[in-house]
């Protein structure tokens, strides 16, 4: 087979521990997954009751521009349809635009530990990836700008970072923003945005006019726990989102996963509400790394990213042979730390008594 010659350097996605795996290898009986990202809470009970009996016909594909969920959404961020696509989640419409403005003669630039999947995708176009080395956990915005030249198409930013879980401020931010030219589509991935609770952030959505290379990609997978579902959307210019359509699969979405979100998205006391909790038990999180003298990146998602007292992947094991499934940060290229999911209030109960036990351990 005439493979592309990148796919020779690239593995398969190595997703974590499913809770089954573990149950068998350790012969536990509860197991608290906190390495996804996921929502502890589940989604909205009006999900929950819409999907008992959700009225889909399963046999006639869905509506391939979603105009019911486009237009609530449209509506919810103050912006016109055309600015809006959506996508199998955000994964999808990061291989959308990689695949519309990526090839052998371009370079794209994103931090480093960031989101892999803006590697993996430019990769397979065979673009040159420029990858911007995080400075203490933070975007070094100023050696992204050194980095560009007239061959760069796509920057990437992530907001709160995955794995750090640190937010750019919006003043730097839009210094930043003055400074790319136009034409390099510029994508801040904000698949935490709900969980914010930063103050001083300003929301880009409304610096779209004055940044017309601006791209926005968010998620239903996180604060609004439809992870399974898989819808992602995007918000840019109706001419960016004109391209991106082109390439875009015309039933990318499924029917049901459309009507789950559309439900989802009426439920913003849901939000409110997980955001609230998240808020207080990340701040748990930040005491005990205290308590313990840990490092501990300040977070404004649903994860945290903690010193571990060992290997990264030795704290993992231990952890799993304790129940808890987390993400060593030797995957993410944060050697000596964990990525931990903020759970409930009972799961990070029993998270902290098993770090506790790492910490007895080595004294």
């Amino acid at each position: 087979m005439n493979w592309k010659p990148a796919l020779a350097t690239m593995n398969p996605y190595k997703p974590g521990r499913s809770i089954e795996d573990v149950q068998k290898e350790f012969d536990l009986v509860e197991i608290v997954k906190l390495a996804s990202n996921e929502n502890p809470y589940g989604c909205a009970p009006s999900v929950r009751r819409i999907m008992e009996n959700p009225g889909v016909q399963v046999e006639m594909y869905p509506e391939t521009s979603a105009p019911p969920l486009r237009t609530k959404l449209a509506r919810k961020l103050g912006v016109e349809e055309s600015n809006i696509i959506l996508g199998n989640g955000s994964d999808d419409l990061i291989t959308i635009i990689c695949r519309a403005i990526l090839n052998r003669e371009s370079n794209t630039l994103m931090p480093t530990p960031s989101f892999p999947q803006y590697a993996h995708n430019a990769k397979i176009e065979g673009a040159e990836i420029r990858e911007i080395p995080l400075v203490d956990g933070r975007h070094d915005l100023d050696r992204f700008l050194q980095e560009i030249d007239s061959s760069t198409a796509v920057i990437w930013i992530c907001s709160p970072n995955n794995p750090t879980g640190d937010l750019i401020p919006s003043e730097r931010l839009r210094k930043f923003l003055d400074a790319v030219p136009r034409t390099i589509l510029t994508v801040l991935d904000e698949a935490y945005f709900e969980y914010i609770t930063e103050e001083s952030y300003e929301n880009p959505i409304q610096w779209l006019s004055e940044y017309p290379n601006l791209m926005i990609l968010r998620t239903f997978s996180k604060a609004y726990g439809l992870a399974s579902f898989r819808i992602g959307y995007g918000i840019a210019s109706s001419e960016i989102i004109t391209e991106l359509n082109k390439v875009r699969n015309p039933f990318n979405t499924s029917s049901l996963a459309l009507l789950v979100a559309e439900q989802a998205l009426a439920d913003q006391k849901f939000i409110d509400e997980c955001r609230m909790k998240n808020d207080h038990q990340r701040k748990r999180f930040e005491q005990f790394a205290q308590k313990h003298n840990l490092h501990i990146n300040p977070s404004e998602a649903n994860f945290v990213l903690i010193e571990v007292p060992m290997d990264a992947d030795e704290a993992t094991d231990k952890l799993l042979q304790q129940g808890f499934i987390v993400r060593s940060g030797n995957l993410l290229g944060t050697p000596n730390r964990v990525r931990v999911t903020i759970g409930s209030e009972e799961q990070n109960d029993g998270f902290f008594k098993a770090f506790e036990s790492l910490l007895t351990n080595r004294g």
